[in-house]
């Protein structure tokens, strides 16, 4: 008569959890314990007994950790049916689509500024054609960050509200420093007051958490922003050094090719 020894069970394989349902979809694979009994035999070499042994095995396990159908019908996903309403948008506050406007208010306020200034060096009697370049240039770069935020705007459906702008200055001689140096220096003041916008308007992305708002601002505008803001410095400063005489012309010409 065959007889198991005692104990069966050890304090380890007490501790092995029971084996595991085993699911043949091929959905997923994880160890599978259990206990297999084994002939075991003595010093001569012959059965002396049956020894319980913990035996792992790999085999598929239910992993369905995705279930679209179900998921869909939370009140997050549902599809709007109003016309009134956008079909895009998600997780999109309104104070982040409030913060947007005012930005574009900001670009195109600063390209009325520019076109301003490009109007003045354009004149007969200033006749400083590198300077009207250089802020027509800077006038259409600003439309096209007003542009490229009204499309952001539209993608996360939102709704685009342009607001009134200021009406500019249009004489900006300086009896001082001059009007090509005066002109340099509120450009440099100009695009820092634009960058000290656009860090706002990354601030209320972060505390609403948008990060797509916040990747948005900072792919598409605080690098270039700062590159204009050492560049213009850099103008500045070297148009302290040239003063109001011909130098100014020579410098016009370098923004003009």
């Amino acid at each position: 008569m065959m007889m198991l020894r005692a104990p069966l069970f050890s304090a380890a394989t007490a501790a092995v959890p029971p084996v595991a349902a085993v699911n043949r979809t091929g959905l997923g694979i994880g160890p599978v314990y259990g206990v297999s009994m084994r002939k075991e035999r003595n010093s001569n070499g012959y059965a002396g007994g049956v020894v319980a042994a913990v035996v792992q095995e790999a085999a598929p396990m239910t992993g369905i950790v995705f279930q679209p159908f179900e998921e869909v019908k939370s009140d997050d996903f549902l599809v709007p049916i109003s016309p009134q309403v956008s079909l895009a948008r998600q997780k999109f506050v309104d104070e982040c689509e409030s913060a947007i406007n005012e930005q574009i208010n900001v670009e195109y306020s600063a390209s009325y500024v520019y076109h301003s200034l490009f109007a003045y060096f354009d004149r007969d009697n200033i006749a400083l054609k590198g300077f009207a370049k250089f802020f027509k240039e800077s006038s259409e770069e600003e439309i096209e960050h007003a542009e490229k935020l009204m499309k952001y705007q539209n993608m996360r459906g939102g709704r685009v509200k342009l607001f009134s702008i200021l009406m500019p200055p249009s004489e900006f001689e300086h009896a001082e420093k001059g009007d090509a140096l005066y002109a340099m220096e509120l450009a440099l003041s100009l695009e820092k007051l634009v960058n000290e916008k656009l860090l706002n308007l990354h601030s209320v992305a972060e505390k609403n958490n948008d990060p797509q708002l916040q990747d948005f601002v900072e792919g598409e505008f605080l690098e270039e922003q700062v590159e204009s803001i050492k560049k213009i410095s850099d103008y500045v400063t070297q148009l302290r050094m040239v003063g109001k005489g011909h130098g100014v012309w020579h410098f016009d010409q370098m923004l003009l090719n």
